[in-house]
């Protein structure tokens, strides 16, 4: 009774709130914020079935996002309404989503005309081979001066490409101009301001920056892009800022609530995380791990294997902010996969206590490349693997190994930014949902040799989508002024352990890495015509002989006894 009270005298104090929805490879959420203070007062999450229809296919199922996103909203609204606060003081609606995973829709059904293929996904590989081998030296960077990115199996481009060629359906559409591609934000944006009867069709510069379409100095979609991947640009949504009125709700409790807010969910982050200074840097891991650092009004290309892209635009008139990014596939998934594949956990906090029981992996080193290196690599053909295994090695120094594991990936991102920008981090400000493992964020720290620091409200991917929703213009309930920005208490783990431990932990991680590197590859295993002998192999041909030579031993010395 008493709580209901409160929320009852609480309820003029409120003033204006403002949504987002947070849709992520693993989930979707729905979280309500005061704009005043940034408190956030609601939320619910729905989880997302991930489908694995051959080895390295990742998909999803485009109208489950969706269902997943009004099953969010309408949930939040009533626990809102139990809290006896009046949801009609939500006046904006951010969206923040998993980038790079691509979708094709037809416009006149409304209907999603293949699976969503998600980022990580691997099918492309053998289109990313022929792109790259029809390049000038067979460079992957060919591109990068356009889009800051390497030419990848990650980016939504080649994705498109595979639609367009493997799927009858999407090559039809495309044909009758009846296509519309986009990434998770698109697909969203476009249903819930009205689908097929007069849904806005359009991404942020963050989204439109991962697509390898987009030019990032002139800030739109490039024609010579496009015809590099022969995609017809009518097909591809309208580019705005991330912070304007894109459309209005048209079903729901929030039916006429704006949506004007978008932005990448690791480009949100690094709004959440109140980044706004050149120079300062977010870690997320979530499924995968990312570390964006803001490098200001002039993009910086980089020299060691980092992506140049998009920070934020955060207004119409407002200048776009670039960003150095370090891309790591497998963070949280390497969780997953322990849970569903080999079953030695059955939840993530047990992972944390299997690995704090041992306190070191032993020797042991985890290369989780299940879907080839991402940065600084770029290499596909990559595998994970486990090595310097023992008879003493156990499923607790395994679980080290892997929490270890996002944490050398992450110091492998932070030497590259180290070196592209000059400039050493003193700290690491960090999110995302593995962030609640402590022991994790303690290793991070020993092996960065920096102190991480944590904020105290997790959820800074759909802070920053609120922010950029409710700043927008008009809507203006959200103040992005330094100093009106609410002061985020945090969390500081400090390193304890002396560096040269470090260094030659770090050390024998890099030579596990060298070990997973080309080890899927779509090359015949024979270069040339050479026709392979089972005698090629000396040990082998010297155990058949010597089998051949005992067989007619063993027939003569049965002969002599007969």
């Amino acid at each position: 009774m008493n709580g209901t009270m409160a929320a009852s005298s609480n309820r003029i104090m409120l003033g204006p709130l403002v949504a987002a929805i947070d849709q992520g490879t693993s989930s979707t959420r729905f979280l309500v914020f005061n704009a005043k203070t940034a408190e956030l007062l609601s939320h619910h999450q729905v989880e997302i079935k991930q489908s694995f229809p051959k080895e390295g296919w990742v998909e999803e199922d485009p109208k489950e996002i969706l269902q997943s996103v009004y099953e969010c909203m309408d949930r939040t609204c009533e626990k809102l309404t139990q809290l006896n606060i009046d949801i009609s003081n939500i006046k904006a609606i951010g969206v923040t989503n998993q980038r790079e995973t691509t979708l094709v829709w037809d416009k006149e059904t409304g209907e999603p005309l293949y699976n969503a293929i998600v980022w990580l996904d691997l099918r492309t590989q053998s289109t990313v081979e022929r792109l790259i081998n029809k390049t000038p030296g067979r460079n992957k960077n060919h591109l990068k001066h356009k889009t800051g990115l390497p030419i990848s199996t990650y980016f939504s481009a080649v994705k498109l490409r595979w639609l367009m060629d493997n799927v009858e359906k999407v090559h039809e559409a495309v044909l009758s101009h009846r296509a519309m591609f986009g990434t998770v934000d698109s697909w969203l944006i476009w249903c819930l301001t009205g689908g097929k009867k007069g849904g806005v069709h359009c991404t942020d510069v963050t989204n439109a920056s991962r697509t390898m379409l987009f030019n990032i100095h002139t800030m739109d979609w490039d024609p010579e892009l496009c015809k590099y991947f022969d995609i017809p640009m009518e097909i591809l949504p309208k580019v705005r800022s991330s912070s304007e009125i894109y459309g209005l709700m048209k079903s729901g409790p929030l039916t006429g609530v704006p949506i004007s807010g978008c932005l990448g969910d690791q480009s949100a982050a690094l709004v959440g995380q109140m980044c706004f200074k050149d120079g300062q840097a977010k870690n997320t891991y979530g499924t995968g791990c990312f570390l964006l650092k803001n490098v200001g009004t002039k993009p910086v290309m980089s020299d060691h294997g980092l992506l140049t892209t998009i920070a934020y635009k955060l207004g119409r008139d407002k200048p776009a902010c670039y960003a150095l990014e370090g891309s790591v596939a497998i963070a949280g998934a390497v969780v997953r996969w322990l849970k569903d594949n080999l079953g030695i956990i059955q939840t993530s906090t047990e992972l944390e206590e299997l690995a704090a029981d041992v306190g070191t992996s032993y020797g042991c080193y985890f290369v989780p490349a299940f879907s080839g290196l991402y940065a600084p690599y770029w290499e596909p053909s990559a595998r994970g693997i486990i090595c310097g295994l023992t008879q003493f090695t156990n499923r607790s120094h395994l679980a080290f190994a892997a929490l270890e594991a996002v944490c050398f990936q992450t110091r492998e991102i932070l030497d590259a930014m180290n070196q592209d920008s000059g400039i050493h981090l003193s700290q690491l400000q960090v999110d995302g949902g593995m962030t609640s493992n402590r022991l994790l964020m303690q290793l991070q720290a020993d092996i960065l040799c920096i102190p991480v620091v944590k904020p105290s409200m997790p959820e800074t991917t759909a802070l920053g989508a609120a922010m950029a929703a409710g700043a927008a213009e008009g809507v203006s309930v959200w103040s992005l002024n330094p100093e009106d920005l609410t002061e985020v208490t945090s969390e500081k783990f400090e390193p304890q352990i002396n560096p040269e431990e470090s260094e030659l932990r770090y050390a024998r991680w890099k030579k596990a890495v060298q070990r997973a590197m080309n080890w899927e590859t779509t090359e015949p295993v024979n270069n040339g015509n050479e026709e392979t002998s089972i005698f090629s192999s000396v040990p082998l041909g010297f155990y058949i002989l010597g089998s051949m030579f005992m067989l007619i031993g063993a027939k003569y010395i049965a002969a002599g006894q007969k």
